[in-house]
């Protein structure tokens, strides 16, 4: 025998969970979906259902000793993927009951035998698979062992070229079950409860034949039903012409900051904006966007702070209302890192955008559930590297403490990541506060290394001339002539 047999597999209907299979569900297959009570196993297996069968290729949906299925169904149709008229068409329901609380695996099974000899289904679901388990506990009963019934139910179901799912209530995977065993792929559910966020996640494991992705992977519950989440590394975008505009500069959209850059910020790269609370990061992150809609270009903002993002300045209202700029703005109390990176990516698509905002990496990392805020740094790692990646040019905000008397880049030490830098600060000068910015780093480019004293007014930012080189300035009380030449320089910032 040299030819291989290729496995056909089928598309889920649920987003992001063919992707972390390894491109879909092997047809014909044994499959287990686990999980504790609420996690979302019948609402996944509907889903499911629903997707794949046709009048051509009906399912069976057999229920055991839970919910009614007229009970059920008045819930499951909330969904939106529930539709009526395949009902009793392309979607049929069994009810099992009675003949599981008889424990007899055998009625049980030769009740499932005749309705698949009857439908001649591609797809047959038990629910809950759990309810045949605790019935073959009963004491002293005298009916098949249960591996010999599963076995024989698998056995039977892949003759009968059926896709098979046994949707079982379970608390732990590490108990010998001959149900694990005899399974091709086992999709397990899980669910934590941190402060005021539910946190579900999703794993596979186990799928025979396929490669999968490893790990637990978030998913969300909503109207739609199931979304799964997969990691960052699995959304490649590459915006067109990219390759041949690596050595454009992007602008800025703030006189006189494109020449303090070197001509600008290289197209690709991704930037971080760092400084106190006031310092103009916003207003510098609009006016990118603002320049961007200037040229022609569309643009997005993801926005994790407590204010609305309409609130932050008139330009980015405008260009968010002309649809120049899409908005990213989850208020979710549970987000994760890679859902953020799922909603980016999809605004980026729907715009063709290639210019992104995050505004910002506080209130991110502030926005997502607590369990993901302890690999913030490393998450946050693979969204830049898959941003910039994808060719677009990303713009960062970090709230930072000024201490007036050291200079600090990033609160998560991640200024590294990044492939510039510009940092706003304050500046005490004869019992005034006056703002600066300097560029710290552009990989690969020159770039001034000059402190610049700037202004804000209703035009935005303006940037004056550079600071006088005095002692004592960014903390002690500098001379008289020192004090004259800052106040010179914040009025030419004024002026321009």
């Amino acid at each position: 025998m040299t030819d291989k047999v290729s496995l056909n597999r089928l598309s889920t209907g649920v987003p992001g969970l063919d992707e972390i299979l390894g491109g879909g569900l092997p047809e014909l297959s044994f499959n287990l979906i686990a999980g504790p009570p609420g996690c979302g196993k019948t609402t996944l297996a509907h889903q499911i259902m629903f997707a794949v069968a046709t009048p051509e290729r009906p399912a069976l949906y057999f229920t055991v000793l839970g919910e009614p299925p007229l009970k059920m169904l008045r819930y499951q149709q909330q969904f939106d993927f529930f539709d009526p008229a395949a009902v009793g068409r392309s979607v049929h329901f069994i009810n099992l009951s009675d003949d599981t609380l008889s424990g007899d695996l055998d009625a049980v099974q030769k009740r499932i035998i005749a309705a698949v000899e009857q439908y001649n289904p591609a797809f047959v679901f038990v629910d809950s698979f759990r309810s045949v388990v605790l019935s073959n506990s009963v004491e002293h009963n005298p009916h098949n062992a249960l591996q010999r019934f599963v076995q024989q139910l698998g056995m039977s179901m892949t003759s009968w070229q059926a896709t098979t799912f046994l949707i079982g209530e379970y608390f732990n995977d590490e108990d010998p079950n001959p149900i694990f065993t005899v399974s091709d792929g086992i999709i397990w559910l899980r669910q934590s409860v941190q402060r005021n966020s539910m946190v579900r996640k999703i794993e596979i494991m186990k799928m025979r034949g396929q490669p999968t992705l490893p790990g637990l992977h978030t998913f969300r519950i909503s109207t739609t039903g199931l979304q799964v989440f997969p990691p960052i590394e699995t959304h490649p975008r590459t915006v067109e012409g990219s390759a041949d505009r690596r050595n454009e500069r992007v602008s800025m959209g703030t006189p006189g900051l494109d020449e303090m850059m070197g001509g600008g910020l290289p197209q690709g790269y991704s930037l971080l904006v760092a400084g106190p609370s006031g310092s103009g990061k916003s207003i510098l992150a609009a006016a990118f966007l603002a320049e961007g809609a200037r040229r022609g270009e569309t643009g997005v903002v993801a926005a994790f702070d407590q204010r609305s993002p309409y609130s932050r300045s008139s330009v980015l209202t405008q260009l968010i209302e002309r649809g120049n700029v899409g908005l990213v703005d989850s208020r979710a109390p549970d987000l994760s890192m890679d859902e953020v990176v799922l909603l980016i990516m999809k605004e980026i698509d729907r715009l063709k955008a290639s210019r992104v905002v995050i505004d910002s990496l506080s209130g991110f990392e502030m926005a997502l559930a607590p369990t993901f805020r302890e690999d913030f740094r490393q998450s946050l790692a693979s969204l830049v590297i898959a941003l910039a990646g994808s060719g677009v040019t990303v713009l960062m905000t970090s709230e930072l403490e000024d201490r007036y008397t050291d200079l600090r880049f990033s609160p998560y030490g991640t200024a590294f990541l990044t492939d510039a830098i510009i940092v706003n600060r304050y500046i005490e000068v004869a019992s005034r506060l006056l703002r600066v910015m300097a560029v710290v780093k552009i990989r690969g480019s020159d770039h001034s290394n000059q402190l610049r004293a700037f202004t804000i007014d209703d035009g935005g930012i303006r940037i004056g001339t550079t600071l006088p080189d005095q002692e004592g300035l960014l903390g002690g009380r500098p001379t008289q002539r020192a004090a004259n030449e800052l106040s010179t320089a914040r009025d030419d910032a004024a002026k321009e």
